[in-house]
């Protein structure tokens, strides 16, 4: 299987991030207050509701955390033996992520980016496990270190790398990753104030996009080695 080159893969993972940072804002600013990806936080949400004995915040904390973890399971489960780079499965799972983030803009736009608590649970539910593929899509990309959900230790790596050697220039796909985050978090914030109903659609068009972009990649390179093996 003839996979992109890293540095062609560190720019999907970036896409991959503004993705996350969209949909992550939807979630925290509309649904209960929790992130799709940011286990970190949700955990501490659910420390308070247990402690507050907040029916409604540990219901939240619960699907959350839950969803992440089941995303996890299931991406691992058909990709644990697959060498690290994209390849014919990568896409297959990304395909799965980008049919949970379909399903959740379907779901945004019959309830008009208005959804009452219960409904609101499913939404993040379905963000939650797609946050969870993605994550286990990222780390068996084939860039060492890289991450797309969760950044805290991305911004460590890179300060203390910096701190470390100072002549050194930093991991550029690092914060290619750090910056498409942001980015995907303002996309997502001014078309949730601007058009509401379509706020979760650069999400689903950032992963589809990747999956188009890697495969069309992918047969490139495969198209070079075929030429190659000829000569």
């Amino acid at each position: 299987m003839h996979a992109p080159s890293t540095r062609a893969t560190a720019w999907l993972l970036v896409a991959l991030a503004a993705a996350s940072g969209c949909i992550d804002v939807i979630c925290l600013t509309k649904l209960n207050a929790y992130f799709a990806s940011v286990i970190t936080g949700n955990l501490v949400h659910f420390g308070h509701a247990i402690a507050t004995a907040d029916a409604r915040s540990l219901a939240g904390a619960v699907v959350a955390v839950g969803g992440y973890a089941v995303g996890v399971a299931a991406a691992t489960v058909p990709l644990r033996h697959t060498p690290p780079g994209w390849n014919v499965r990568t896409a297959v799972v990304t395909s799965a992520e980008a049919v949970l983030l379909l399903g959740f803009t379907v779901g945004w736009l019959a309830c008009s980016a208005r959804p009452g608590y219960g409904f609101g649970l499913v939404l993040l539910g379905m963000a939650a496990v797609a946050s969870g593929i993605q994550s286990v899509i990222t780390v068996g990309a084939g860039v060492r270190g890289a991450s797309t959900t969760y950044l805290t230790g991305s911004l460590t790596e890179l300060v203390r790398r910096r701190v470390v050697d100072p002549h050194r220039f930093a991991d550029v796909g690092g914060v290619g990753r750090l910056a498409g985050l942001v980015v995907g978090a303002v996309l997502g914030t001014v078309v949730l104030r601007t058009a509401p109903t379509w706020a979760s659609v650069p999400a689903a068009v950032l992963v589809i996009a990747v999956i188009v972009v890697a495969v069309g990649l992918t047969r490139r390179a495969a198209t070079a080695a075929g030429r190659n093996q000829r000569r």
